[in-house]
């Protein structure tokens, strides 16, 4: 998962970085509102990869007095910033930008430019979008990809697949208010070009916002983890019975376990200890990213 995410982040970095500069070279010809917008989005979505492959290293870390679960959650806190920056450089100027060319167009010039542009963007960020879809379909079984983006533990592949999304969209969108500006004569199409890509990025943004703030708060394995875990902890000789299990992510590849569990009544201290030390290392063979456990002896009482 992590190398898969990797390889997709760098496939955008990339195909994101060449849209760049040859929108901002098409806007300089033509001086399309739609044009500078998705010029601003590529440069934000190239920024953003830098921050998603910033977080990966930063989470690989190793844990400190101060910080002594680690530092997995840096995953999702610059993922969280990736909305952000998504929002703020790409959302709200795509929308000043194409409201000011509303109130004051400009005809088009060199138009050709623009279009031969975003054809090729939209051949390299087929390509990123594809590296990814891929990727995640290595990762998410028999999800569909909103399901995936929704309960994908790993940041990285939702937020690429969601930025080429709103990229292509966003190209499409800017194709066809640069084709009916050149049709109708009207240059005000190229400008609502730029405020639909505006609205389009802050849909995503919000979607991206929602979903890194959920993780950030903290989130439970999944049910099928859960019940992975309960099966490895009830299946242990010496366990009568489990009370209660909690799980917490503590990054994306690194979960907290903690567990409330009656055992047999035969067992003195030291055989307590074996017997904890077994449902231990029957939770990890089954679940390799429950890196920290915590179990509690107690017993079940009646309510």
């Amino acid at each position: 998962m992590h190398e898969g995410s990797r390889r997709a982040i760098i496939a955008a970095f990339l195909a994101n970085l060449g849209i760049a500069v040859a929108k901002f070279v098409a806007f300089l010809f033509t001086g399309a509102a739609s044009m500078l917008a998705e010029t601003v989005h590529s440069l934000a979505d190239t920024g953003n990869q830098a921050l998603l492959l910033l977080g990966q290293a930063r989470a690989g870390r190793a844990a400190s007095p101060d910080h002594p679960f680690g530092y997995g959650r840096e995953r999702y806190f610059w993922s969280f910033v990736v909305a952000l920056v998504l929002f703020s450089m790409g959302s709200l100027f795509a929308i000043y930008e194409g409201v000011e060319k509303l109130l004051h167009p400009h005809a088009l010039v060199a138009p050709q430019w623009a279009i031969g542009v975003l054809l090729v963007a939209i051949a390299l960020e087929a390509w990123s979008f594809r590296t990814a879809f891929v990727e995640a379909n290595a990762v998410r079984g028999d999800q569909n990809l909103w399901r995936f983006i929704r309960r994908a533990k790993s940041p990285e592949l939702p937020v690429v697949l969601l930025e080429d999304t709103g990229a292509l969209l966003g190209l499409v969108f800017a194709l066809l208010g640069v084709g009916l500006a050149i049709a109708t004569g009207n240059a005000r199409f190229d400008a609502l070009g730029s405020v639909a890509i505006g609205v389009l990025l802050a849909c995503i943004a919000f979607v991206l916002a929602t979903e890194m703030k959920s993780l950030l708060i903290g989130e439970s394995a999944t049910p099928d983890v859960q019940q992975q875990i309960r099966a490895a902890i009830e299946g242990s000789a010496p366990v009568s019975r489990l009370i209660h299990l909690r799980t917490l992510h503590l990054g994306p590849d690194e979960l907290l376990v903690g567990a409330k569990v009656e055992f047999s009544s035969t067992l003195d201290v030291p055989g307590l200890a074996r017997a904890i030390d077994e449902v231990e290392a029957r939770v990890r063979a089954v679940v390799s990213e429950a890196r920290v456990i915590y179990i509690e002896p107690d017993v079940q009482r009646s309510t």
